[in-house]
């Protein structure tokens, strides 16, 4: 129990440097923060401990944000949905457009005395 009780800070240190380099290799470049990934990896490899807390901290973003398991997102009404509202009066205006055309035209049909050729 001795032994591992001396090498526990070693054992710690390992675990935590291995899961910095494998998290630092595979994530997106996207999510990086503030340096380079290659920097990023030998800051982790060369400042002990703190250098793989720093990646965790401060070097990547999370991929959503924390709400500890307590809450779920609310779902957004339509009418607090500014894309909807957009096609909404998009679609609004459209119609619009229509029935003013189909007035005009039929006000042209009825203005047209001139007797049609039916062939």
């Amino acid at each position: 129990m001795a032994a591992l009780l001396r090498y526990l800070p070693l054992i710690l240190a390992v675990v935590l440097l291995v899961a910095a380099l494998v998290d630092i290799v595979r994530i997106d470049p996207d999510r990086v923060r503030a340096l380079p990934k290659p920097l990023w990896a030998v800051i982790a490899l060369f400042i002990v401990i703190i250098g793989p807390i720093l990646w965790f901290a401060l070097g990547r973003e999370p991929l959503a944000p924390r709400t500890h398991g307590r809450y779920r997102e609310a779902p957004v009404a339509p009418d607090d949905d500014p894309d909807f509202l957009r096609r909404l009066a998009r679609e609004k205006e459209q119609e619009q457009r229509i029935r003013d055309l189909e007035k005009r035209l039929s006000e042209l049909d009825d203005g047209d005395d001139t007797p049609k050729n039916p062939r």
